[in-house]
């Protein structure tokens, strides 16, 4: 993943969509020195849209279990 996001940067646009807070990244992505480098090129000269929201699909299946 880091590779691919140090290439991208400042060529091509990239989205990034997780359900996971930023403190939670380190754990998705390998540890805390790994994370900040990825979160450092993906923020540069970003659009950070956080919507707050809970997933839909996650609230659903949510649902399905319990019936």
């Amino acid at each position: 993943m880091f590779q691919i996001f140090t290439e991208r940067e400042e060529c091509k646009a990239t989205a990034v969509a997780t359900n996971s807070p930023f403190a939670e990244w380190d754990k998705t992505f390998g540890g805390p020195r790994l994370c900040a480098a990825i979160a450092d090129r993906i923020t540069f000269r970003c659009t950070l849209i956080q919507t707050g929201t809970e997933s839909y699909r996650f609230r659903i299946t949510e649902a399905e279990r319990q019936s």
